[in-house]
């Protein structure tokens, strides 16, 4: 294009933009900071619109067209793109299927903008559309980019109803998201600034916005899981280390002044070699209580236990022998596994299986745990993490020994703890994440 045409078109374009902008702050006030976090930028390498996390970058031909037949699309299209930056979805680690994954971050935008209230972006959904979400919100208690990728992958999709499904919801451009090869820096820089955002929308629906925000549908709760505190499992674990002795050299303790010199007066005789042992904290025993009642899903407990088999094998949080015993309970001791290393945690994980689905009473384990303590089967027991959905009864009295309740799954949920308990709240894809890493 000319030099004329493209300013008459930025001119244009830049019109259509912010009148849309407009009309979606009117109606949703409390997206002001994050309407204004972009600029826009023509381009001719996008056939529609899409965002690099600072700037909309459209094509030309393809807005005006699209604005002549729909201002709607056009409000939609901007607040889908901005949604993807406020769920960090940019700045996410792609799944494996690329394709799937992408497909899922449009469907997690898409269920929530179908699911508002403002006439400025009401559009009747598809009966493809309804079904999707009719499936997903059987499985999902939250729509989000990660639990929406792992349904479809448990959905098998033949190739015809994927390509379906990604023309259906394809909105925007993702060729245009910073790639993983990037610079890191740059992502992380990027992550912050929509984060600073994010919780700042946060802040404003829960107070200054909070009768426009009950208009806004699934919003919120998709806000709050995407902002909620992520915990890392393997520094979690750290917290019932003990301080031991590992055959390993100690740089810390070598002395170059005396290696030198022994070397220098002796020829090939240093004076000081480096020490063979070294004092290093990890986790040597250990107790893994799992609840097997009903209510806890077999496939959480093995995503649980394939992180703890991962910071196990990386060798710096446990001893190369360790002294782990996992116990299944419901309302009783169900079984006990001891595991001494790494390759008796992989046959019990192989040939895993849940047993009980009973009720829940998380007294047996504790009072089984104290026997063991008396009869010598621990030497430095610093803790004992519970794998639990929370609904059971607790002991009155706290145990010798730090006690966490490790629960999945369970936003915006409320745990009635004893006050000597520590509670850790993780999601599937924050293990996910934590295994990729």
């Amino acid at each position: 294009m000319s030099e004329e045409i493209t300013q008459r078109y930025e001119q244009v374009c830049g019109q259509i933009l912010n009148t849309s902008r407009n009309e979606l702050y009117l109606a949703m006030r409390f997206f002001d900071l994050a309407l204004s976090s972009f600029g826009y930028q023509i381009s001719l390498k996008t056939d529609f619109i899409g965002t690099d996390g600072y700037s909309l970058y459209y094509n030309p031909f393809f807005l005006t067209e699209q604005f002549q037949k729909s201002r709607i699309w056009i409000n939609r299209a901007y607040l889908h793109s901005m949604l993807h930056c406020l769920f960090r979805h940019l700045t996410k680690t792609p799944k494996t299927d690329l394709t799937l994954w992408h497909l899922s971050c449009d469907i997690a935008i898409e269920s929530v903008i179908d699911s508002m209230y403002h006439r400025c972006i009401r559009m009747a959904s598809s009966a493809l559309k309804k079904e999707i979400y009719r499936q997903l919100n059987q499985q999902l208690k939250v729509l989000t980019a990660e639990g929406i990728y792992r349904a479809l992958l448990r959905m098998s999709l033949s190739q015809t109803a994927l390509q379906r499904l990604v023309t259906e919801f394809t909105v925007d451009d993702h060729t245009l998201w910073p790639s993983p090869k990037e610079n890191q820096p740059q992502i992380e820089s990027l992550e912050q600034k929509w984060k600073d955002i994010s919780e700042k929308t946060q802040t404003n629906m829960e107070t200054f916005s909070r009768d426009a925000a009950s208009q806004s549908g699934e919003l919120l709760e998709q806000v709050k899981v995407e902002n909620r505190q992520k915990y890392d499992y393997r520094e979690f674990l750290r917290k019932f280390a003990v301080l031991g002795e590992e055959v390993q050299l100690d740089p810390d303790t070598f002395d170059y002044t005396f290696y030198t010199y022994g070397l220098e007066l002796y020829g090939n005789m240093p004076l000081i070699e480096s020490q063979e042992v070294k004092e290093v904290k990890k986790v040597e025993d250990f107790v893994i209580a799992i609840d097997t009642s009903m209510s806890c899903s077999g496939e959480l407990v093995q995503a649980f236990l394939k992180e703890t088999y991962s910071i196990l094998k990386s060798n710096d949080s446990f001893f190369k022998k360790v002294n782990i015993h996992i116990i299944q309970c419901d309302e009783q001791i169900q079984s006990d596994q001891l595991i001494e290393n790494e390759r008796q945690l992989v046959e019990y994980m192989d040939h895993f299986q849940l047993i009980g689905n009973g009720g829940t009473d998380f007294r047996p384990v504790f009072t089984y745990v104290d026997q063991l303590l008396s009869e010598g089967k621990f030497h430095h027991l610093r803790g004992l993490l519970y794998f639990t959905d929370g609904c059971g009864i607790f002991p009155t009295k706290a145990p010798r020994y730090q006690t966490a309740f490790l629960f999945m799954e369970q936003e915006g949920n409320q745990f009635d703890l004893p006050p000597w308990a520590i509670q850790l709240v993780l999601q599937p894809e924050d293990l996910e994440e934590q295994n990729e890493h």
